[in-house]
């Protein structure tokens, strides 16, 4: 899984670079999170999935705050969840997941921003049967011996674990991310290069330069729309 370590690096470091509008994708999900359940983390699971993916990207304290407190209160406000799935040059494969308050205004803007750029639509499962759905960890200052030795005194199943650059790389089911993170609080790892749900491609393709390039444009159109949250591929983009 080592290339798709490399695109899910490459996903990080663009996310980190655009923090303004990570801050508010954030903010978003928290807020509908909050909204769904009870707006304390410690009762709410997906609330409190979503805080622990939020803190590897340093998402202030003050962005989490207001969208908690924006639920509790008497905000009317609502997002529907949608995914869409299309394939880009080559036959690419991506996955655009949406929260948004217009769905046909938010369709209409992914369905531009495929063709705009050489891409076009597909129907619901076209695209998402070549993905997994998976957690993520990427962790630093332990050896892939302890951290599998912990994950299994702790029931955590692990699909597969790996050392890459210096980071030991650790997926596992998505319904046990939770689980995972407590795994590794409690033998001191609270920083994490990576703590993610993601939708893993099974085998990745490697484009030819002018179809990269075209491709790498229309995904930066998808990710720059304000209501993408996650957009996902099975690009390989390391090179």
């Amino acid at each position: 899984m080592g290339r798709k370590w490399n695109n899910i690096k490459e996903k990080k470091a663009s996310k980190d670079a655009n923090t303004s509008r990570i801050y508010a994708k954030f903010g978003r999900e928290i807020y509908v999170a909050a909204k769904q359940g009870e707006p304390d983390p410690e009762s709410n699971e997906a609330l409190r999935v979503v805080l622990e993916r939020a803190k590897t990207y340093s998402v202030p304290k003050h962005i989490i705050d207001r969208a908690i407190e924006k639920a509790k209160g008497n905000s009317e406000e609502s997002y529907d969840e949608n995914r869409y799935e299309g394939f880009g040059p080559s036959g690419s494969m991506v996955i655009v997941d949406t929260l948004t308050n217009n769905v046909n205004r938010t369709a209409s803007e992914v369905r531009a921003a495929f063709g705009k750029n050489g891409g076009n639509m597909g129907v619901s499962g076209s695209v998402a049967y070549m993905f997994d759905y998976t957690a993520v960890f990427g962790i630093e200052g332990k050896t892939e011996d302890e951290v599998l030795e912990l994950l299994m005194e702790t029931d955590v199943e692990v699909r597969d674990i790996m050392e890459a650059d210096g980071t030991i790389i650790v997926y596992t089911e998505p319904d046990q991310f939770h689980a995972a993170h407590e795994a590794f609080k409690s033998i001191g790892i609270t920083e994490f290069t990576v703590a993610e749900l993601t939708m893993l491609e099974q085998n990745d393709l490697t484009l030819a330069p002018d179809d990269q390039e075209h491709f790498e444009n229309m995904i930066d159109a998808l990710e720059d729309l304000e209501d993408v949250q996650q957009v996902y591929h099975n690009v390989d983009l390391s090179e």
